[in-house]
């Protein structure tokens, strides 16, 4: 080879390695996934959940005595978030085939007598919320349809797109949820990014509309990403749960569960979990007046779906518990989430730290047989978990030992 040719060669080499550098700098910050390596902070690590004292397992699902789990619905594509419909079934958004379905049980032997498309042509649909008319609103990457049965044949003919624009990049899930009395449609954003200066206010924010989409405000900011969203029963307290940043190690910062209020700023990006100020963003005194979570949960657990207890099939010691799916980690030494929650409460809000309450979906080996997203109580007082990862709704029952 000419030493003309050699040095062609190696300036090819190099500009090879320079555009997959930038192409990986691009992809990490498109996807929100840091530079690829853990910044150093000073501050308590996360709590873990607290381990049931007595338990029982079953088909490797691990849950406090009395209790069952077993499989209610499979084979979807991408179950997200379910709801419980007018007529008392369950309705999923089956992400992946962009359906919305329906799960009856009519001869209430504790499985789906059938998986029925109620809804199709949609794009990514995360969550579900019916109004008091009847009619179901669906969140998509950029959008909140809604969707109306006028033949009342059982299928949603007709598609209104009623909130359009939503920003799309970065974490694309959307939750919608009713205010109790149904004056008021709750949407949550999340971020663009990993950790950022969000150019559009309405990232990393839960906002309200009223339910034809108009008067769009924001509700409370500095969430970096509230997938889950519920109000109390009973109240008119909205909760949330939140997914901190990444790339501050395995145990920072922790991921979060809130009561939200209108005006609430959450801090991020400069303040994590009301009390760490981020290293790149935020400085001394960055958690000043920024409003604090109820309750940490482990590092990179991913809280999802949330529900409070409020039926009576369960012993009367869960009544008003908080229960909360964790999908778990992609991005820690040793994995951690894949389980279901339970956060105890009294009349003043949460009287203890999480305990695990269903684990199974990560094994002793690490395998991952799954990933909780949702969790929703049925009329009967069971609860629904779905799973994104196996395609599968689960019920979770209670027979008294």
């Amino acid at each position: 080879m000419t030493p003309k040719r050699l040095i062609l060669a190696l300036l090819g080499i190099a500009l090879f390695f320079i555009v997959l550098v930038f192409g990986a700098f691009y992809f990490l910050l498109a996807t929100g996934r840091g530079l690829g390596g853990p910044t150093h902070v000073d501050a308590p690590p996360s709590p873990t959940t607290i381990p049931l004292a007595e338990t029982v397992t079953t088909d490797g699902y691990t849950m406090p005595p009395g209790f069952s789990l077993a499989t209610f619905a499979e084979g979807m594509d991408t179950p997200r978030f379910m709801t419980i419909g007018p007529d008392g079934a369950l309705y999923v958004a089956e992400m992946g085939a962009g359906r919305v379905l329906r799960l009856p049980d009519a001869d209430g032997d504790g499985t789906a007598d059938s998986l029925q498309v109620v809804a199709d042509g949609l794009y990514r649909p995360n969550s579900l919320a019916f109004a008091p008319d009847g009619s179901l609103y669906v969140g998509e990457v950029e959008r909140v349809v809604r969707l109306r049965d006028p033949d009342g044949d059982g299928f949603f003919d007709v598609q209104q797109a009623v909130i359009t624009g939503i920003p799309k990049e970065g974490h694309f899930t959307r939750t919608v949820l009713f205010s109790p009395d149904g004056a008021y449609l709750f949407l949550s954003v999340g971020s663009s990014c990993n950790v950022c200066e969000e150019k559009d206010a309405r990232r990393a924010t839960i906002l309200r509309y009223n339910p034809d989409g108009s008067g769009e405000e924001i509700y409370a900011r500095g969430l970096r990403n509230a997938v889950g969203i519920t109000f109390r029963p009973g109240t008119d307290e909205l909760w949330a749960t939140n997914n901190g940043r990444d790339w501050l190690g395995d145990d920072l910062p922790p991921d979060t569960v809130q009561r939200v209020h209108q005006g609430d700023d959450f801090g991020w990006p400069r303040c994590h979990a009301g009390r760490i100020e981020d290293p790149d963003f935020g400085e001394p005194g960055s958690c000043q007046g920024v409003a604090v979570p109820e309750v940490e949960l482990q590092a990179h657990s991913a809280p999802l779906g949330l529900a409070f207890y409020d039926g009576d099939l369960f012993p009367e010691a869960y009544r008003g518990d908080l229960f909360v799916a964790f999908h778990g980690s992609w991005n820690r030494q040793e994995p951690t989430g894949y389980k279901i929650v339970r956060i105890p409460f009294d009349e003043n809000g949460p009287a203890g730290g999480a305990q695990d309450f269903v684990t199974g979906w990560l094994t002793a080996t690490g395998e991952k047989r799954g990933r909780p997203v949702d969790v929703v109580v049925a009329p009967d007082g069971s609860l629904f978990i779905s799973d994104d990862a196996s395609g599968v709704v689960y019920r979770l029952t209670y027979t008294a030992p």
